[in-house]
């Protein structure tokens, strides 16, 4: 098989936004702090350890502690929450919703991503440590995105009820789900491992916060992955400050809304509102409003006076929600974080907020997309070959895929490109006699040059269409070959379960990813299993 090289912006499945950001355009250099080289996580370095608030440290490794008391952690997972106590210890830092068995395959990329930039800091400034940080949305309330996983083309969902954070609900009724999901897995030796698995991890913790952390761990721990929950009391005493200039001035507000007015063209990835903070309990998660000098808690009857509020935030900040605006800023105040590493829609939100981290003089950490990643199996990489497709061919789209292929596989040219410029050459001298002539002979001449463009043109597709038919078995077995590996005309890495693949390598799958991927390359990655 070919070995392509495909770049984000060559793809096909990045925005204008996105290739824009990966290209450097000096119109979006305001909208971030450095680009992601290795060399700029030098000025990051020094910026941060300038900017950030060394007391946060110590309660952030007693959360850890805490959070971490009831598994089983590795050595290196152990020396890595001890390590961020140290001021010359940093993060990386990817974040992600806590999906059934974690949903479509980039949470794999984002955590190594993460894990391996992690690596190649720690050989850049060996000075320094550098710690990978999976940052659990836990405080979510839109159960539908996360309640379900895509296996083999089949969705399986978890049917039930959830109104408040999605890390404090309970994991009851999974037993009966696993049941379904272990038909389908089959009793193979990797079948049973990810069954003992899925088991381990939802039967026998109480919560999806819980059960997330371990099955995060389970497969990353060996690689020194720190995982954290955000919806701690402990946390967010550092942000209280920051939540009430936003209760009270509304400050992302107006800095936000003004950077994204400056974007232009670009589409906008998330709006702000005017108090962009939740009212969270085991059961609720509503905006907060505010309207007549008063709180409201939307959707209920909760108020509050101002005096009411601001006490309540003092006392019980975890009662106090981030949204997706207000996260990254609390995720900034409370680690040591130099880079966030998220998917194109993920840098896109990210790429609004600066102008209001620089307003609460807050470090804006750099951003990477992270990897992606096309996995193909072998028997699909000798499908192509024998094809003579590239995996440029393949990343395509569809229509344009069949055809490419349908030219490159006929014995003849299919296109009239000769007869079109031989056609224009004879007009061209009719059009000079209609010069020495009138107008209504210039407009004759045009009306039959249009109209017999407009023959060739259709015979042109007729005659794709007739070589379409001919070469059916061949571009037949193309387009199944791109639909296994495009499911659904999406990309993989959003459709697929990372247990489909589990099934073939093991325990194999992960090293082989970590082995394989480099965060700072921008490349899409087509790896062969």
């Amino acid at each position: 098989m070919p070995t392509d090289c495909i770049s984000y912006q060559n793809s096909g499945y990045f925005s204008k936004l996105m290739q824009d950001y990966l290209d450097q355009k000096p119109e979006l250099k305001p909208l971030y702090n450095h680009f992601p080289t290795l060399e700029n996580f030098e000025k990051q370095i020094v910026e941060k350890q300038s900017n950030f608030d060394n007391a946060n440290r110590i309660p952030l490794v007693n959360t850890l502690k805490k959070q971490y008391q009831n598994i089983e952690i590795s050595d290196s997972t152990k020396q890595n929450i001890e390590l961020l106590a140290l001021e010359n210890t940093f993060t990386i830092t990817t974040g992600h919703q806590l999906n059934l068995f974690s949903g479509p395959l980039y949470f794999l990329y984002k955590i190594i991503s993460t894990i391996n930039l992690t690596k190649e800091l720690k050989s850049k400034y060996p000075s320094n440590n550098f710690i990978p940080i999976y940052w659990m949305a836990t405080e979510d309330h839109d159960f539908e995105e996360i309640n379900y996983f895509n296996f083999k083309g089949k969705k399986f969902r978890w049917n039930k009820e959830s109104t408040g954070p999605v890390g404090r609900l309970s994991t009851e009724g999974l037993a009966e789900f696993l049941e379904i999901y272990a038909l389908e897995l089959g009793s193979s030796t990797n079948a049973n491992t990810l069954k003992k698995l899925f088991e381990d991890a939802y039967l026998k913790h109480d919560n999806l916060a819980d059960a997330t952390r371990f099955l995060a761990n389970n497969l990353f721990a060996n690689y020194g992955l720190i995982i954290l929950d955000g919806d701690d009391a402990d946390l967010k005493r550092a942000f209280i400050p920051y939540a009430e200039e936003e209760l009270e001035k509304q400050t992302s507000f107006k800095t936000v809304q003004k950077t994204i007015e400056k974007l232009g063209d670009y589409s906008v990835q998330v709006n702000p509102r005017e108090i962009n903070l939740f009212y969270i309990e085991d059961n609720l998660r509503e905006r907060i409003i505010f309207e007549k000098d008063q709180y409201y808690v939307n959707n209920t009857r909760i108020s509050f006076s101002k005096d009411e509020i601001l006490k309540l935030l003092e006392s019980n900040p975890e009662k106090f929600s981030p949204n997706v605006i207000m996260r990254p800023l609390y995720q900034e105040i409370i680690l040591p974080n130099l880079c966030y590493i998220g998917g194109g829609g993920e840098i896109a939100y990210w790429l609004e907020l600066k102008s209001f981290f620089d307003s609460v003089n807050i470090s804006f950490p750099i951003l990477l997309v992270r990897n992606s990643v096309l996995l193909a199996t072998e028997k699909q990489a000798r499908k192509a070959d024998n094809l003579n497709l590239s995996w440029a061919d393949l990343f395509t789209k569809p229509a344009d895929l069949v055809n490419t292929i349908t030219h490159k596989l006929s014995a003849f040219p299919i296109d009239l490109s000769v007869q079109k410029e031989t056609l224009e050459q004879q007009f061209k001298y009719l059009y000079e006699l209609a010069d020495q002539t009138d107008k209504s002979f210039s407009g004759a001449v045009k009306a039959q040059e249009a109209k017999q463009k407009k023959g060739l043109e259709n015979l042109e597709k007729r005659l794709l269409k007739a070589q379409k038919r001919k070469l059916d078995d061949e571009l037949q077995r193309v387009t199944d070959l791109q639909f296994e590996l495009f499911p659904n005309k999406s990309l993989q890495e959003r459709q697929a379960n990372f247990s489909e693949f589990y099934l073939e390598k093991g325990e194999q799958l992960i090293p082989l990813l970590i082995q394989k991927l480099k965060p700072l390359e921008h490349n899409f990655d087509i790896i062969t299993i």
